[in-house]
C-alpha cells in the first residue's frame, strides 16, 4: 500500500500548490482587479435616435450600432447558436471551464497552436468590459478571477443578456439585435436558422468572418455553427441540411430608416450635441421626438424634388454621364459591344441618389429605348419618357424638340433613370436647388423641412443656412408699414415710372414693374396683390427708410440683413426661408413673434423625460391690456358708438395674467389690426378682384393657388432681379410654407424656357419667376398638408370696419355695381368723402431721391 500512500501524498501536495498558487495568483492581481459591481448598473453606449412626431424613425447617431434587447426578446434558436458555439457549458460552470481549458491545453500541446480558445461566455463579458484583447498569461488570470466574481455577482441569464448585447460583431454593430440589422436588414426574430448561424460564428474574428466583406468565409464559419448546434440537439438533421444549402445574401445596412428627413435629423444632431455635449449624446440611447409627421414630411420631399425634376427638364437635357461604347459609326462597327456581365460590374460601382437609378442604353428603337438597370433588369424608355429631352444649351436657351429616340440616345450611353409611377423616363439629376419650410404660425413648431434635392448631393441646408435675397415677398412687410403710417387698403397711389437722377452717382434711379405695365392711380390692395413694384417704392418713400427697417425688425428679420436704401423695397433683404417663414407667421397667427422649432421632447434610455420643449405661444384668446391704434386720422366725430366702445373698453378691468401664462406667451410684435389687413390683401393675391364680366377682372401673382378651392389661403410670389432667386410664401391660421427655388451659386439666373412642341398645353414655359419656379412646390406640398385641415373661420378682429367703396378712387360710394365693393379699414381710417362722377385727375408729389440702384421685381 505504499505507493498508494505516495500516490495520494504527491496528490495532497499537488492540491496544495494548487491552492497557494492560485491565492498567490490573486494576491498578486487583486489590486489591478475592476469592481465588477458595476455591472448591476450598466450603462451600454447606444446610439442616439431620432424620430417624427409620429414614432417613425428618421435617424440615429453614435459610434456604435446597438439595439438593446432582454434575453425574452431573442428568439431561442440565436440563444442555441451562441451557447452551442462559445460555451456549451455554460449554465454549469462557475464562469471559467475546467474541462474547456484541458481541451486546450491538449489541443496547444499536440499542435502546437495557441489558437484553441478556452474563454466561457462570462470570461469574455469579463474581457469585454474590463480588460484588453492583449494574449498574456496575466490577462487570462485576471479574465477568470473577474468571471468568478461575475458569477457570484449577477445570474447566469443576466450574464447573458448582457453579453449578447455587448459583444461586437463587426461593421461598428454591437449586440446581436445590431447583428441583424447591419448584416441582414432585420430584427432579431425575423433571422432565418442560416443567419442565425452566421451571426452566431461571429465573436471569433468579427472584420474576418462578417458576410459582408467575405461571403466564403461567413458560409465556412456558418457552416461549424451549425454542426455544434446538430451535435448538441439543437436541431433537426432536416434543419441542417436545409441551412446548409442556403446562399450566403448579405449587404451592409444602415439604420432601418422609415422617414426621409435627413436635414431635419442633422438639425437636431447638432441641437442636441449643444445641449449634452457629444459623448452623453452618441452614447447615452438619447431618444428624440421631433415636431414634424412623415407624411406631411414625405409630401414636402416629394414636391420639392418633382419641382426641380420638372424645372430641370424644362430647360433641356445635358447628355449622358459616359459613353461606354459606340456601336456603328457611318455603317461600321466601331467599339465592341459591353457584354451583360462587363455592364453590371460597371454599374456597380455608382450609388443611385433619391430615386435617379443608373442605367445603361443597350437598344434605341424609333421611340423607344432599353435600358439595363445595375440590378440586372431591363427596362423600357417609352416615347412619353423621353419627348421631353431637347438638348440644353444654357441656362436661356434649348435646342429644337427631339423627333425619335436616335435623336437623343445611342447604345452604350450612360444615363440616369427613374419612374414616374406611370413609366420609367429620362432623367438627369438637378443643377438647380430649393428648399421648403412649413411650420406652425401658432407655436412655431415645424411641421416639415427640407434643406435640398438630396442629402446625400449635399448636406448643405438651404432651409436654415442660405441667406438669399428676399424679392418679392418682403412687399408684404413694407405694405405692413405703410398701415402703421396712415395708409389704409383703399389708398390710391401712383403706378407710374419712377425716374430719378442721382447726381452724386450719376447715373438714374429706374425700379421697373415686371411686367413693365403701369396701371397709373391704383388702390393698395391691388398693387400687392400685382405686386407692383414702384408701389412698393413710393410706400417706401411715404414711410421712410428708418421707420421700415424699425417695423420690420419686429418679424425677426436681422437688422444687419436690410439694406438701409430704397432697394429694400423690392426686395434686396437676405433672409433664410425659415426666416421667411416665421415672419410670414406674424402675419398669420394675428400679430405675434414665434421661435420656430424642431424638438419636441427627448427620453433617456430608461424612457424617462428628460427634456420638454415649452413653445412661446401666439394666443389670440389670451386676456391682453388694449393695444395702440395704428397710426392714421383719428375717429370721426360723428362715430360716437365707436367712440362709446373704446371708452368702456378702456375702463374695463384686465385680469393679471398667470406667471406660467405670461411665460408661454409669444411676444406681439404687430396689433391683430394690421395682420388682418395684410392677410386679406394677400388674398387678393390668390383670387384677385374686379368684375371679369365686365371686363374690369384681374389676378394676383398667385392665381395657380385657386386650385386648392380654399378661400383662406393668403400668398405672395417673389422673384429677384435675373431670376437667380424665385419665392412661394403661403399660408392660413393653421400652417405657414414657403417654397425658395434658385441656383447655389447666387450669380447664376434660373434663365427661361421655350415652348416644346412635343409637350402639352399644361407645359410651363417662360421666363422664370416665383409663380411659375417656386408656387408649384408649395402648392403640391398643400394639397397634401391641407387635405384634411379644416378651412379657417373668418373672424374680423374688434377696431376693424367695413365699408363700401369706389374701386377707382378708394373713396366712399353708393353705387352697388361692378364699380364697387366692400373693403376693410382700420377703425376711423375710413374715407369720409364718396367719390363722385368725373371726379378730377389724381395729382401726386414728385418722387424723392435715391442713392443706391438695384433692381429686383416680380
Amino acid at each position: 500500500m505504499s505507493w498508494l500512500k505516495k500516490i495520494l501524498y504527491l496528490c495532497l501536495i499537488g492540491l496544495v500548490l494548487a491552492v497557494l498558487t492560485v491565492a498567490g495568483a490573486y494576491w498578486y492581481v487583486k489590486d489591478d482587479l475592476p469592481d465588477v459591481s458595476l455591472l448591476q448598473d450598466v450603462r451600454l453606449q447606444t446610439p442616439m435616435r431620432v424620430f417624427t412626431a409620429d414614432g417613425e424613425l428618421m435617424s440615429q447617431f453614435g459610434e456604435q450600432r446597438r439595439i438593446p434587447l432582454t434575453l425574452d426578446e431573442m428568439p431561442p434558436q440565436l440563444i442555441e447558436a451562441f451557447l452551442a458555439t462559445e460555451d456549451s457549458r455554460f449554465y454549469e460552470h462557475p464562469g471559467f471551464d475546467v474541462i474547456g481549458m484541458m481541451r486546450a491545453a491538449i489541443v496547444v500541446a499536440s499542435t502546437r497552436d495557441a489558437k484553441q480558445g478556452a474563454s466561457t461566455i462570462t470570461q469574455q463579458l469579463a474581457r469585454n468590459f474590463f480588460l484588453t484583447r492583449e494574449k498574456k498569461v496575466i490577462r487570462k488570470i485576471k479574465e477568470i478571477f473577474l468571471a468568478v466574481r461575475i458569477e457570484q455577482l449577477l445570474t447566469k441569464d443576466e450574464i447573458l443578456e448582457l453579453y449578447l448585447n455587448k459583444i461586437e460583431l463587426g461593421h461598428r454593430a454591437f449586440g446581436v439585435g445590431a447583428a441583424a440589422q447591419v448584416y441582414f436588414g432585420k430584427t432579431v426574430d425575423e433571422l432565418t436558422l442560416d443567419e442565425i448561424a452566421i451571426i452566431a460564428g461571429l465573436p471569433q474574428a468579427p472584420s474576418v468572418l462578417n458576410p459582408v466583406r467575405s461571403p466564403v468565409n461567413a458560409r465556412n464559419r456558418r457552416n461549424i455553427v451549425l454542426g455544434r448546434m446538430l451535435a448538441m440537439n439543437y436541431i433537426s438533421e432536416q434543419e441542417y441540411r436545409e441551412a446548409l444549402q442556403a446562399p450566403v445574401i448579405s449587404r451592409r445596412h444602415g439604420a432601418q430608416i422609415t422617414a426621409s428627413a435627413p436635414y431635419v435629423a442633422e438639425m437636431v444632431r447638432q441641437q442636441v450635441v449643444d445641449m449634452f455635449g457629444e459623448d452623453y449624446a452618441y452614447s447615452a440611447g438619447l431618444q428624440v421626438f421631433t415636431t414634424i409627421t412623415k407624411p406631411i414630411q414625405d409630401a414636402a420631399r416629394r414636391s420639392l424634388q418633382q419641382n426641380l425634376y420638372d424645372y430641370d427638364e424644362r430647360h433641356g437635357y445635358r447628355g449622358p454621364q459616359a459613353q461606354l461604347w459606340t456601336a456603328v459609326v457611318n455603317g461600321a462597327e466601331k467599339d465592341p459591344t459591353w457584354q451583360e456581365t462587363e455592364i453590371l460590374n460597371y454599374l456597380s460601382e455608382h450609388t443611385t441618389l433619391e430615386d435617379l437609378h443608373h442605367a445603361i442604353v443597350v437598344a434605341v428603337e424609333e421611340q423607344e429605348a432599353q435600358v439595363l438597370l445595375a440590378d440586372g433588369r431591363q427596362q423600357t424608355l417609352p416615347w412619353d419618357g423621353l419627348k421631353w429631352a431637347r438638348r440644353f444649351i444654357n441656362d436661356q436657351r434649348q435646342g429644337h424638340a427631339p423627333k425619335q429616340a436616335a435623336d437623343i440616345l445611342q447604345p452604350g450611353m450612360h444615363i440616369r433613370v427613374r419612374h414616374n409611377g406611370e413609366h420609367w423616363q429620362l432623367s438627369q439629376e438637378p443643377e438647380a436647388t430649393s428648399a421648403l419650410v412649413a411650420i406652425d404660425p401658432n407655436t412655431g413648431a415645424i411641421q416639415a423641412l427640407v434643406g435640398g434635392f438630396s442629402f446625400a448631393q449635399s448636406q448643405f441646408n438651404r432651409a436654415t443656412q442660405a441667406k438669399r435675397q428676399a424679392g418679392s415677398t418682403i412687399k408684404p412687410f413694407i405694405y405692413s408699414a405703410a398701415l402703421e403710417h396712415g395708409y389704409t387698403l383703399a389708398s390710391i397711389v401712383n403706378d407710374a415710372p419712377i425716374h430719378h437722377w442721382d447726381q452724386g452717382a450719376g447715373i438714374a434711379w429706374r425700379p421697373r414693374n415686371s411686367p413693365a405695365v403701369y396701371d397709373g392711380p391704383i388702390r393698395v390692395r391691388e398693387a400687392l396683390a400685382k405686386s407692383k413694384n414702384v408701389v412698393s417704392v413710393r410706400l417706401l418713400r411715404g414711410v421712410g427708410i428708418d421707420a421700415t427697417i424699425q417695423h420690420l425688425r419686429n418679424f425677426g428679420f436681422a437688422e444687419s440683413d436690410l439694406p438701409r436704401n430704397e432697394t429694400l423695397s423690392l426686395g434686396s433683404a437676405s433672409v433664410t426661408p425659415l426666416e421667411l417663414t416665421a415672419g410670414y407667421a406674424v402675419f398669420a397667427n394675428g400679430g405675434f413673434l414665434i421661435d420656430p422649432y424642431v424638438i419636441d421632447r427627448i427620453y433617456n434610455e430608461e424612457g424617462e423625460l428628460i427634456y420638454q420643449h415649452q413653445p412661446k405661444i401666439a394666443c389670440r384668446d389670451c386676456l391682453e391690456r388694449p393695444e395702440p391704434s395704428a397710426k392714421g386720422p383719428a375717429h370721426a366725430d360723428g362715430d360716437a358708438e365707436a367712440q362709446l366702445a373704446q371708452l368702456f373698453a378702456s375702463l374695463d378691468p384686465v385680469p393679471e395674467k398667470s406667471q406660467s401664462e405670461a411665460s408661454n406667451q409669444a411676444t406681439r410684435v404687430l396689433s391683430e389690426q394690421n395682420a388682418f389687413l395684410i392677410r386679406e390683401a394677400l388674398k387678393s393675391s390668390v383670387w384677385g378682384g374686379g368684375n371679369w364680366n365686365r371686363g374690369t377682372g384681374w389676378n394676383g401673382t398667385a392665381w395657380r393657388v385657386q386650385s386648392l378651392q380654399r378661400r383662406d389661403i393668403s400668398g405672395k410670389t417673389g422673384t429677384t432681379n435675373d431670376s437667380k432667386d424665385t419665392w412661394f410664401a403661403g399660408f392660413n391660421s393653421q400652417l405657414v410654407g414657403v417654397a425658395w427655388v434658385g441656383f447655389d451659386d447666387a450669380n447664376r439666373s434660373l434663365g427661361r424656357a421655350t415652348w416644346n412642341a412635343n409637350l402639352g398645353r399644361d407645359q410651363s414655359s417662360g421666363v422664370e419667376a416665383g409663380a411659375r419656379t417656386a408656387l408649384p412646390a408649395w402648392l403640391e406640398f398643400m394639397r397634401v398638408a391641407m387635405k384634411d385641415m379644416p378651412a379657417d373661420q373668418v373672424e374680423t378682429p374688434s377696431g376693424i370696419s367695413s365699408v363700401r367703396i369706389d374701386l377707382e378712387t378708394g373713396l366712399l360710394t353708393r353705387a352697388n355695381d361692378h364699380t364697387s365693393s366692400f373693403e376693410f379699414f382700420l377703425r376711423g381710417t375710413e374715407p369720409s368723402q364718396y367719390a363722385q362722377p368725373g371726379s378730377p385727375a389724381f395729382s401726386f408729389d414728385e418722387d424723392e431721391p435715391s442713392t443706391e440702384l438695384l433692381e429686383l421685381f416680380d
